[in-house]
């Protein structure tokens, strides 16, 4: 086989894999490179086509796979799950290929609402397969098993992807975290892990981002402690209280909602991406707060929302989007007074996020808790961890599911590094069975 790395190998984000095996290929992930979006968004580009993105470099540089002739071997586009670094590029690209679209029902559900959103006509047929449950892949010639291992992670329904070739398995595992203490759906299905590695995994793709940092990352549960401390612990009764956390991190949400009803406030979620993740997760039965929160998207609702609660700001919480400062989210815009609610004195403004660490992030999030603090509310950073593996998570995966080959991916060179020294640490060889690639690369196995 020869596996190439498209997208996600010299950047964290735009990732896409590419397993070709002779007469078929099969396409892991196609996500977006959100920093040029950002900046896009900055620039009041709202709408997007396929030329720009890859002008910016916001999409995964697929173009390669037509040079190389592999364009119209492409029988499936497998998806781990509903992040827009892993899927965000489907509406653009996917039609390029005669090939279904996989993933879990609320990765579909996602993946829905960006197509009806974007508005793009889509030849694909969408396939909506249950954690731990398998599909068929029709090849030319061969039909290849494929598993959707459950796995945990910062948002419901992820998945590892266990590709069964006649080489043995090539196992994706594109970002998760071993988390044995889930606030919202399964643990991570061992038994299935297990059953592949006596099978015999060829190839790993394993996600790289936090390979550097020796430590274990903490479980769900552990971040839902640090909200109820910041939440139910500090003096707020007579304060307004904003969180901010990803939108797509439906766990998160629930107990944030759970500590809300505790300080018997009303709950107001606002922004469109809220609304678009929140309503899939409902949509397959995931979302056990939908009838405790109040969904404001629309210009309208979410004009009148904040006039009720400027009115009467101790009886609410409210959830918005704009844990990066990004320019345009609703913090962003309450925090330059563009809205009908103001930060006062003594308000709580908690960051249940963690800023991803790309230049314009980091210059967005500084302006915006400037903004804030001039206004003199209290902020609360870090009520937090993280949905990637950690270096001791990782020893421990690579150890459980014993690859012949491994390929470090989603980060920099630094990240995929960091990850290649500690497969070398676990008896692996430089080139020869551990693969530091790079974004258009390939290597043969």
């Amino acid at each position: 086989m020869e596996i190439y790395t498209i997208g996600g190998y010299n950047e964290v984000g735009k990732n896409m894999t590419i397993v070709d095996l002779g007469e078929d290929a099969v396409i892991f992930d196609a996500g977006l490179f959100l920093p040029p979006i950002v900046e896009l968004e900055e620039n009041q580009n709202k709408k997007y086509s396929e030329k720009i993105l890859r002008n910016v470099g916001a999409i995964p540089e697929d173009l390669i796979l037509e040079r190389k002739g592999i364009r119209e071997k492409v029988r499936a586009i497998l998806v781990g799950h509903a992040h827009l670094d892993h899927l965000g590029a489907l509406p653009y690209i996917a039609n390029r290929y005669k090939a279904d679209i996989v993933g879990t029902p609320f990765t579909v559900e996602v993946l829905k609402t960006l197509l009806s959103e974007e508005q793009e006509s889509f030849r694909n047929q969408i396939v909506a397969i249950q954690p731990n449950s398998s599909y068929i892949i029709k090849g030319k010639r061969k039909q290849y098993q494929v598993d959707f291992i459950n796995i945990t992670h910062s948002t419901i329904q992820t998945s590892l992807i266990a590709l069964h070739t006649p080489e043995g398995v090539v196992l994706y595992a594109n970002d998760f975290k071993l988390d044995n203490s889930p606030i919202l759906g399964k643990k991570p299905n061992y038994e299935m892990i297990q059953a592949i590695a006596k099978e015999g995994v060829k190839a790993l793709i394993v996600d790289s981002l936090y390979a550097g940092e020796e430590a274990k990352t903490p479980s769900e549960k552990i971040a839902r402690c640090l909200l109820e401390d910041v939440m139910l612990t500090t003096e707020n009764k007579n304060s307004g209280i904003i969180i901010t956390t990803f939108s797509s991190h439906i766990a998160r949400l629930k107990s944030i909602v759970d500590f809300g009803k505790q300080l018997n406030r009303k709950i107001v979620f606002l922004g469109r991406s809220l609304n678009k993740y929140v309503s899939a997760a409902e949509r397959v039965k995931m979302c056990p707060f939908y009838k405790d929160i109040t969904l404001a998207s629309y210009k309208n609702q979410v004009m009148s929302s904040l006039k009720k609660i400027e009115r009467s700001k101790k009886d609410y919480l409210l959830v918005c989007t704009g844990h990066q400062g990004e320019p345009g989210s609703m913090l962003d815009r309450i925090s330059t007074e563009m809205l009908p609610l103001k930060i006062n004195h003594n308000d709580h403004v908690i960051f249940s996020s963690k800023v991803i660490p790309t230049p314009i992030n980091l210059a967005n999030r500084e302006k915006l808790e400037k903004r804030i603090k001039k206004r003199g509310a209290r902020i609360f950073t870090s009520a937090h961890v993280s949905g990637h593996a950690a270096r001791e998570d990782l020893r421990d995966f690579i150890g459980m599911v014993q690859p012949q080959h491994l390929i470090p991916a989603h980060g920099d060179l630094q990240k995929l590094s960091a990850m290649t020294e500690l497969a070398t640490e676990l008896g692996y060889k430089y080139g020869r069975t551990v693969h530091l690639m790079q974004n258009l690369q390939s290597v043969k196995i």
